[in-house]
């Protein structure tokens, strides 16, 4: 039986303010254990929640940026369940009136130029506080509670199940990760719990309607982990029914180390968390003006930069949506674009080629690139007017990003054009170096002259038709003439001397 798989994911978003939703505290990583909760978050008696409007606001840029419905009016509920890290004894949730409702996000689906456009629709996206940690290592066998965790704002990104593979599910938590982090609501930071994934996975008959029973995957912190994931749980799935077993809802675990799913406990519904209104929170009340003020807060999105990078510079879909995986990626390119508006194809190539490669072999982000915009565009410009050849540029690249490095800086500083960029950098490597494309005729043809009578046999060759003969004969020029030689001018020149 050939069976389809049927994914929905729950993504929980941490929202980058300053403090946390519903008290004062910090929400600064890496503090000791229970340093950052106040009396709030403990639910120590007497205490009352009051609202973060700055995570609001973060809901309300995402609700806009997928297409979503923002309600006017939204209800905080509180979402009974008892465990040891939520001292409460439960959380505040949303329920019946999420802060968004709908909306939807596009994905790339599909590889070697093969890509396919496909939009995944959202169920909702609601505000609710974070519950703190268990610690189970070096506790000689028990347990510890770090509540520092606790009343972190969330928003909770809920799909509708339309995705149908791992490779889907990944694409489409990729998009959403990347959409967070370029209108500025949540670092990103799988690590540290900033983005994490719950994954519902079921099976069905292919051509079926009816949805399988689901088992419900609980924090999945990187990407590749959400694949492997929903790979084993969806074999898991089919194995137990090819042999005429049941599946039973459940939430489960993924094991890294071992790469299966496990059993924590059955899978609860809405009614088992007794779900109500708090009765310590008003109605949030979202007007059109506040709306209308954070609409013109929003950057140019991802999607609408893709579709003008393709249709002003003439980009291929692949490369558009590579330049607009992340925000700091789209604002370099679209800088070196600025600075050399003749050619965003070459650009384009050089910052996805050449600068993708270094930032990977270092381990680094985009926001770790130590050439500014500027400094590779002026390297790109030499290419240009024929000071120096593209392979010569890859060397000159090499040397700037060296002595880039040792002076400390970043894309932010760029920004600021901070003066330790040196701005003339190319140029001064090309000049001390002594690189410059050797692009004057009289020279050409002297270094040509010199390699056509040294290699007589070759141009036998190529008289007789063999075009493999030309190309040693370029090679042995540019050879005698350490790489130096102008590429287009040495295969013009030769090429007239061997015919006439």
């Amino acid at each position: 039986m050939q069976w389809e798989i049927v994914i929905g994911l729950e993504v929980h978003t941490q929202l980058s303010t300053q403090s946390k939703i519903f008290s004062g505290a910090s929400i600064a990583f890496g503090a000791a254990p229970n340093s950052e909760a106040c009396a709030v978050d403990l639910a120590l008696p007497g205490v009352l929640p009051v609202l973060n409007r700055g995570a609001v606001e973060r809901a309300i840029k995402l609700g806009l940026a997928v297409g979503g419905k923002i309600n006017p009016l939204s209800i905080f509920a509180r979402k009974n369940y008892f465990y040891p890290d939520l001292p409460k004894g439960y959380q505040i949730s949303q329920y019946e009136l999420p802060v968004i409702e709908g909306g939807s996000v596009k994905i790339q689906v599909g590889r070697d130029g093969n890509e396919q456009e496909k939009t995944i629709r959202l169920t909702r996206a609601h505000l609710e506080e974070d519950a703190g940690k268990s610690l189970h290592e070096d506790f000689h066998g028990m347990t510890g509670i770090d509540l520092n965790r606790a009343g972190t704002p969330l928003l909770e990104i809920v799909s509708e199940p339309d995705l149908r593979s791992s490779a889907e599910a990944v694409a489409y938590a990729k998009t959403l990760h990347s959409l967070v982090r370029w209108i500025g609501i949540c670092d990103g930071n799988m690590q540290e719990g900033s983005f994490r994934c719950d994954a519902n996975i079921s099976v069905r008959p292919h051509g079926s309607d009816r949805l399988g029973t689901r088992c419900e995957i609980k924090n999945l912190n990187s990407f590749r982990f959400l694949e492997k994931a929903i790979d084993y749980e969806a074999r898991r799935q089919i194995e137990i029914l090819e042999d005429g077993g049941t599946i039973h809802q459940q939430t489960r675990l993924y094991d890294s180390d071992r790469d299966e799913t496990r059993a924590m406990r059955s899978k609860e519904d809405a009614q088992d968390y007794r779900y109500f209104p708090d009765p310590d929170l008003l109605p949030l009340e979202i007007t059109e003006s506040w709306i209308a003020e954070i609409q013109g807060s929003l950057p140019e999105l991802p999607q609408r930069m893709r579709e003008r990078l393709e249709r002003d510079y003439g980009l291929s879909g692949y490369d558009a949506t590579t330049l607009t995986a992340d925000r700091e990626i789209a604002e370099y390119y679209e800088a070196v674009v600025d600075k050399l508006p003749s050619d965003p194809k070459l650009c384009a190539n050089w910052v996805m080629g050449e600068i993708f490669s270094y930032l990977n072999n270092e381990g680094k982000f985009f926001d770790s690139c130590p050439l500014s915009p500027l400094q590779l565009a002026q390297l790109l410009m030499r290419i240009k007017d024929g000071t120096i050849s593209g392979k010569i540029a890859k060397e000159v690249l090499r040397q700037m990003w060296l002595q880039a490095s040792s002076a400390k800086v970043d894309v932010s500083t760029w920004k600021s054009r901070d003066s330790r960029f040196d701005e003339n950098l190319a140029d001064r490597i090309i000049e001390s170096q002594g690189l410059k494309q050797i692009s004057d005729s009289g020279e050409l043809e002297k270094l040509i002259d010199e390699v056509v009578a040294a290699n007589s046999k070759s141009v036998e060759e190529f008289k007789a038709g063999k075009e493999k003969a030309f190309n040693s004969l370029v090679g042995q020029v540019m050879k005698a003439a350490k790489g130096k030689a102008n590429p287009a001018q040495v295969n013009d020149i030769l090429r007239k001397k061997l015919l006439e």
